[in-house]
């Protein structure tokens, strides 16, 4: 499904990524785990189309397709979501109009019909009772006076809600109480399938207690140094990332 290659990104005067290089397929999840600076949020605001990022070596297919071939709402249409750390405030703009506008957008980009106003409601409703999410929030702005757990279910709501191929989430366990996140990776886990995948950006293991990686890899100074499974989370859990650094 992805495929990076080799891939070299700067900012400014400052080279980021390395020479990445990292597969996902269809039905995995894959934790990319690394200090603060590794160049995670990076390699996720490159993939979803950010501008300020430079490309200078390296490719990204996804699903056979040069995915910086594609402007950034291209990338959604394919099935492409960011899940941001920082989830940002659309004042004016409430939660319902924000999400149906763009999935319809998407739909449309995708040659298929607007879904009908009796049919979204219908899935917001589910979706929303799974997230515990109030129907009164999402009449409100966009994230405009969520709590940090409020936002994080809130993009949680809107993963469920598009149903993308390709999860890219930046820290989803960011600022979240031990409830909140057990909502948020149950939201994770039920977006879960054989025919999609999920990217997840992590420092800690407690994210990954309640969402099982098929993969787990060190980002560091821009490179993947290691790989391997669940078990290479515990031990950075109990060891650090000193190891890799030096």
């Amino acid at each position: 499904m992805l495929e990076i290659t080799h891939l070299h990104v700067r900012v400014g005067e400052r080279e980021i990524l390395k020479g990445l290089s990292l597969a996902v397929h269809a039905g995995e999840v894959h934790a990319v785990m690394g200090p603060n600076g590794a160049g995670k949020s990076t390699l996720a605001h490159v993939l979803a189309g950010r501008e300020g990022f430079e490309v200078t070596k390296g490719s990204v297919l996804f699903d056979g397709t040069d995915l910086f071939a594609l402007a950034p709402h291209e990338r959604a249409a394919a099935g492409l979501f960011l899940g941001f750390q920082y989830p940002v405030e659309i004042p004016g703009v409430s939660n319902l109009l924000f999400l149906r506008t763009a999935l319809n957008a998407q739909r449309k980009e995708r040659g298929e019909p607007e879904i009908s106003a009796a049919q979204f409601m219908t899935r917001v409703r589910a979706e929303a009772a799974a997230l515990g999410l109030d129907l009164e929030m999402l009449k409100r702005g966009v994230n405009v006076g969520f709590s940090g757990g409020e936002k994080k279910r809130n993009e949680a709501f809107q993963l469920a809600m598009l149903e993308p191929r390709l999860a890219i989430l930046d820290e989803s366990d960011s600022g979240l109480d031990i409830d909140a996140l057990k909502v948020v990776a149950g939201g994770i886990n039920r977006f879960r399938g054989p025919d999609r995948a999920v990217l997840l950006i992590t420092h800690y293991q407690r994210l990954l207690d309640h969402v099982r990686p098929t993969h787990v890899h060190v980002l560091i100074d821009g490179r993947i140094v290691e790989s391997g499974g669940p078990e290479l989370a515990l031990r950075l859990e109990s060891e650090g990332y000193a190891r890799h650094a030096a």
